[in-house]
């Protein structure tokens, strides 16, 4: 069984008719069960150790900040091979992730591994250079009208993997 981790993500309902087919195909979480999203903190504390006081320090963490209203504006690519959509603009999500990790500073995004917050809708992985590029024109066909495509984020959802799939734990509101 892979390793037990918990993740806070922003769920982007908005973009599964676009990006959802492609996601399942190519972004490892996707056919785990997680939805199209954004993540502020990956991996989080260890599924078993999240209890009443983890919880209520997230709420209040959350109720400080207001609703973003956002688009998912381009397609893009990291050097790893990460195909996704690029958010416009993306500082809240950048001060929503940091002030988590202030709280937690044992969970800095990603382990550690990339000195910039770089927020995200991933829609794939990929090892072969000619896949992503292959990918990434059929995504820009698919999104050719749609993007920028507006979304608004209102909730924060807390996720794990504790039964073998990503399920919703627990949904945090931002602001009050």
């Amino acid at each position: 069984m892979a390793q037990i981790e918990s993740a806070l993500v922003i769920p982007v309902p908005q973009a599964e008719a676009l990006v959802g087919p492609l996601r399942e195909r190519f972004e490892p979480s996707a056919s785990l069960g997680a939805p199209a999203h954004i993540t502020l903190l990956y991996p989080f504390i260890d599924p078993r150790q999240i209890d009443d006081r983890v919880l209520n320090i997230l709420a209040a963490c959350f109720r400080t900040f207001t609703p973003i209203e956002f688009s998912l504006s381009a397609i893009r690519r990291f050097p790893t091979g990460t195909l996704y959509l690029a958010l416009d603009p993306d500082e809240p999500f950048r001060a929503l992730t940091r002030a988590i990790w202030k709280l937690f500073p044992d969970t800095p995004p990603y382990s550690g591994q990339w000195p910039d917050i770089v927020p995200h809708l991933s829609i794939g992985q990929f090892a072969d250079e000619g896949e992503v590029e292959r990918v990434a024109d059929e995504l820009g066909r698919a999104c050719k009208d749609a993007l920028p495509a507006s979304a608004r984020a209102t909730d924060v959802a807390l996720i794990d993997n504790s039964t073998g799939r990503w399920t919703r734990r627990s949904t945090f509101r931002l602001g009050n």
